[in-house]
């Protein structure tokens, strides 16, 4: 199998979260065409799950990629630029399902004399909810890992150097909307109407200021404003819509939780002192990535072995991951992989896989698995 033209075939064709179905048909093709013999497909809603058992005793170790695109225009101007307008592989989910496609070629050629592999194509990672999604579905009881791993590039790195850290890796993430319902009016008699705007400028302030951006420090929160709108652009019209909304990310899950009681009293304030509706919504909560200790150490050891530099983390990363779900209910551990210090940032339309990191990944993860595998329990 040619896995650059593959890469670049799931890069043309890009589906968003909970819509994988024709890169989970994909991938369950090219998993066939590698002689994997047994296909779970699907699980979680449009996942899919390919299982390598030597059909003797040993660890079960799952690796772990996604299938979702995101909402975002791309402007590479490649060849294999994204056919889909508006949709697009701008975070590299193209390369990782690559790389494990490629690792499921060696583990099938090296024939695995012990323990039995898992290869989790997951859904849903951008919105955090296909994690979840797996976790719930009955099937995946029977292939419950012992140990699960999984890799993220990451641009402004060395590409294909390797960066972890044992403990937390990614912080707690949860997202948040807040509509505001006041009186519509003319615009030249705004008394005699409710504009949310004068709600939602003191109230955005406030929010703001909850934020402790310091990255190094344990308190450390971050909110973002990433979407806000008032109304339609009806210049006779006093509005009597208006929305919020955050993304708010944190070390510590206490942290989070303090804003969000303190937003949820805010909230009810707005409603109760300006007699205005006003409604909150919590959605798209990641859970904190935890790096088992000694999942940390096989990745540092592999690398060694693989002639890979390998760096420790002094702070987590700020971005939320789902792979948090995981790492709550089984020992594991992530790992950044760099994508050079010139490559494009994640989740912009320049942003294209590196190719050259199919190989190394599959690499890294092949060996990590074989120490998985031939460690003593």
């Amino acid at each position: 199998m040619d896995f650059i033209a593959f890469r670049k075939e799931l890069h043309r064709h890009p589906e968003l979260s909970g819509q994988e179905y024709q890169t989970s048909e994909r991938i369950h093709s090219a998993l066939k065409q590698l002689h994997v013999d047994t296909i779970i497909h699907p699980i979680g809603k449009t996942g899919v799950a390919a299982v390598i058992d030597s059909g003797r005793n040993g660890k079960t170790v799952m690796f772990r990629a996604e299938l979702d695109a995101l909402p975002i225009n791309e402007d590479t101007q490649l060849n294999h630029e994204s056919l889909i307008k508006g949709v697009s592989h701008q975070c590299g989910h193209d390369g990782h399902m690559t790389i494990l496609l490629r690792l499921a070629s060696m583990i099938v050629k090296s024939k695995l004399t012990k323990g039995r592999v898992i290869l989790l194509f997951q859904p849903a990672e951008e919105t955090g909810e296909g994690a979840q999604w797996v976790l719930d579905d009955p099937v995946f009881e029977s292939i419950f890992p012992d140990v699960i791993y999984a890799l993220h590039n990451v641009p402004g790195m060395p590409l294909g150097e390797i960066f972890s850290k044992t403990g937390l890796f990614t912080p707690w993430v949860i997202s948040v909307a807040i509509r505001f319902k006041g009186v519509v009016a003319h615009a030249s008699e705004p008394e005699k109407g409710l504009n949310p705007v004068f709600a939602m400028i003191p109230l955005n302030e406030k929010i703001l200021s909850l934020s402790s951006p310091e990255k190094d420090k344990p308190d450390f929160a971050l909110i973002t404003p990433v979407h806000i709108c008032l109304g339609n652009k009806d210049y006779g019209i006093s509005p009597d819509q208006g929305e919020l909304h955050y993304t708010i990310r944190s070390w510590s899950y206490s942290v989070l939780e303090e804003i969000q009681r303190t937003l949820n009293l805010w909230v009810k304030e707005v409603h109760s002192i300006q007699n205005m509706e006003c409604e909150l919504e919590w959605t798209h909560p990641f859970g904190a990535v935890k790096n088992d200790l000694s999942a940390v150490h096989n990745i540092k050891k592999s690398a060694h072995e693989a002639g890979l530099t390998y760096h420790e983390l002094d702070n987590p990363n700020p971005w939320g991951e789902d792979f948090g779900l995981f790492t709550q209910r089984i020992p594991g551990a992530m790992f950044c992989i760099g994508s050079g210090e010139k490559c494009a940032p994640l989740h912009s339309g320049k942003f294209d896989f590196p190719d050259e990191l199919i190989e190394t990944g599959a690499d890294l993860f092949f060996r990590i698995l074989m120490n998985e595998l031939t460690e003593k329990s």
